[in-house]
C-alpha cells in the first residue's frame, strides 16, 4: 500500500512584511518566519500554502491575495509571472528602489554588524525598460502552455522562441514582445522564428536531445552595432542549417554587423567553452564609454546595462580618490572595464580575473584605447595574488574589488588585510556576501560610505558599492 501525499496546510490571511534576499517575501506565522514565494509585495494579504517546513523556517506560496498592496502596479509585459524574468514588475518603481536600498542596509546592519558612516542614495535607473544589451533566448519544441491551452482541444504550436520556465528547464515561453533590450532584439527574434518555421529547421528538444537550433544570443551596443549568435547542435548537418538563418539574418538586418556560429553538443546550454566561428562581418561589435572604446565579442564579459555601468563605474572611481601616483589592483576584472576606465587617473593598474578570454579582451581593450599603464593577469583570485605576487608588482595603494555573487575567497580576503591598502573600494551583486567578506575586514577597516545601484529595474537584483578606509 502506497503513503498517501501530507497535504501540507494554508495560512489564511497572512500579512507580507517586506521583500527579502533571491526575491522572497517574508511573513510570520505566529513566532513563526515563513519565506512565501510568488508575486506578492510588502502589505499584500495572501493564503499561503506551505510547501516546505524546516526547524527555523517554512517556505510558502502564494495561492490568492486579497487585499492587495497599495505598493502594487499593473504589470505592463503579458509574460509576467510565466518567464522569471523582471519578477518585480507588479511593484511601483519608486517602492522597488526602496527595497533594494533596504536589502543593502540589512545585509550590513545583520551580517556584517559593521557601523556605516554615510549611506548615500540608491542610484536609480534612468531607464526602466529596454536597458540590457545581452539576451540569449532558446529554442524549443516545447512550449509552455497555458492553462486554457491545455484544457482545450485544438491542435497547438508547440515550437517556441523565448526564455525558460523557472524550475522546468523542458519547457520554453514563447515570446512575442520583450521589454528587456531594445530593438531590432524583438525583431530579430521573432524573424529567426518565423524563417526557421518555413524552412523546416528542427528547434531543440531539451529533453531527448534532439533538434538543430539551440540558441539565440543577441548583443546589442549603445553605439547601434548589434551582434547575433546562432547556437546550434547536429554536426555538419546542423552548421549548415544554422548557416541558413545566419544567412537570413544577414539579409535581412544589415544593422547586424557581426555574426557567428557555435557547435554545441552538449546536454547544457553554456557556451563559454564552445568555439565561436565568425560567419560574416566583424570579430566584435563596440561599446563606447566616455572616450574609451570597448570591444565586445561572442563571448566577452561586460556589465548588461550599460549606461548604469557608466554610472556605477564612475563611483568607483571617484570613490578611489586617485591623484595619479597611486599603485591600483583591479581584483575580478572581467575584461578591464574597470582598470581601464580608472588607469588615467592612476599610476598603475594591475588586474587579475579567472577567465582566460576575458584577460585577452582586457589587453586588446587597453591596446585600443592606447592604455600603457595596466597590467592583466588570468587565473584563479587564490592562486595569483599571493605574497609573491604583490612582491613582485607592489603593494597597491588602493583596492578595487568586483567578485562573482559567491563574493572572495578567505585567502583573497586575508591577504587584503595583510597588504592593508589605504582604500578598499568593494563592487557587489551579492550584498549578503560582500557585507560576509566586510565583517572579516572589520579588524583593520572602518566602511566609510555605502551606495545602493540599480542596475536591474524590475528584479530583486541590486548593486551595493562600499567604500573601506584602513584605521
Amino acid at each position: 500500500m502506497g503513503h498517501k501525499k501530507k497535504v501540507q496546510p494554508i495560512l489564511q490571511g497572512v500579512l507580507i512584511e517586506k521583500a527579502v534576499a533571491e526575491g522572497k517575501c517574508i511573513a510570520h506565522h505566529g513566532e513563526r518566519v515563513v519565506f512565501v514565494e510568488g508575486m506578492v509585495a510588502p502589505g499584500d494579504r495572501a493564503d499561503v500554502r506551505i510547501v516546505k517546513k524546516k526547524s527555523a523556517y517554512w517556505v510558502g506560496q502564494a495561492v490568492n491575495i486579497e487585499p492587495l498592496s497599495s505598493l502594487r502596479q499593473e504589470p505592463f509585459c503579458k509574460h509576467f509571472g510565466t518567464c522569471g524574468g523582471c519578477k518585480w514588475q507588479h511593484m511601483r518603481y519608486e517602492a522597488q528602489v526602496a527595497l533594494k536600498t533596504q536589502q543593502v542596509k540589512d545585509a550590513f546592519e545583520r551580517i556584517a554588524k559593521v557601523p556605516v558612516k554615510h549611506w548615500e542614495p540608491i542610484v536609480t535607473a534612468s531607464q526602466t525598460t529596454y536597458y540590457r544589451n545581452k539576451l540569449d533566448f532558446a529554442f524549443s519544441t516545447r512550449r509552455w502552455l497555458t492553462a486554457q491551452e491545455v484544457a482545450s482541444e485544438d491542435a497547438l504550436e508547440r515550437h517556441a522562441l523565448g526564455f525558460h520556465v523557472p524550475k522546468r528547464y523542458d519547457r520554453v515561453v514563447d515570446i512575442e514582445h520583450c521589454y528587456l533590450q531594445p530593438e531590432p532584439s524583438n525583431a530579430i527574434r521573432l524573424a529567426v522564428k518565423a524563417f526557421a518555421l518555413d524552412a523546416g529547421i528542427p528547434f531543440y528538444d531539451t529533453v531527448l536531445h534532439e533538434g538543430v537550433l539551440r540558441s539565440l544570443i543577441i548583443r546589442t551596443a549603445n553605439t547601434g552595432e548589434v551582434m547575433v549568435i546562432v547556437v546550434y547542435a547536429g554536426g555538419e548537418e546542423g552548421r549548415a542549417a544554422a548557416s541558413q538563418v545566419a544567412a537570413f539574418v544577414k539579409e535581412r538586418f544589415p544593422q547586424v554587423v557581426s555574426i557567428y556560429l557555435m557547435h554545441n553538443p552538449k546536454q547544457n546550454d553554456n557556451y563559454y567553452d564552445l568555439e565561436a566561428e565568425l560567419y560574416d562581418g566583424k570579430a566584435y561589435i563596440t561599446e563606447q564609454m566616455e572616450h574609451l572604446r570597448f570591444r565586445i565579442g561572442p563571448k566577452s564579459f561586460f556589465q548588461t546595462n550599460s549606461a548604469q555601468a557608466h554610472r556605477l563605474y564612475s563611483i568607483v572611481r571617484a570613490w578611489a580618490a586617485l591623484s595619479g601616483d597611486e599603485l591600483v589592483y583591479d581584483l575580478y576584472t572581467g575584461t578591464g572595464s574597470i582598470a581601464n576606465f580608472v588607469a588615467q587617473k592612476a599610476k598603475k593598474v594591475v588586474a587579475i580575473e579567472y577567465v582566460k578570454e576575458a584577460i585577452e579582451d582586457a589587453w586588446q581593450n587597453a591596446r585600443d584605447n592606447g592604455i600603457d599603464n595596466v597590467y592583466f593577469e588570468a587565473g584563479d583570485m587564490k592562486d595569483v595574488l599571493t605574497d609573491d605576487f604583490i612582491k613582485k608588482h607592489g603593494a597597491p595603494d588602493v583596492m578595487i574589488t568586483d567578485p562573482p555573487r559567491a563574493g572572495m575567497h578567505p585567502d583573497v580576503v586575508a591577504l587584503i588585510a595583510r597588504v592593508a591598502p589605504r582604500r578598499i573600494v568593494y563592487v557587489s551583486c551579492n550584498p549578503a556576501t560582500q557585507a560576509r567578506d566586510i565583517a572579516l575586514l572589520a579588524p583593520y577597516y572602518e566602511v566609510e560610505r555605502v551606495q545602493p545601484v540599480d542596475m536591474f529595474p524590475h528584479t530583486h537584483h541590486v548593486e551595493s558599492v562600499a567604500l573601506l578606509h584602513r584605521k
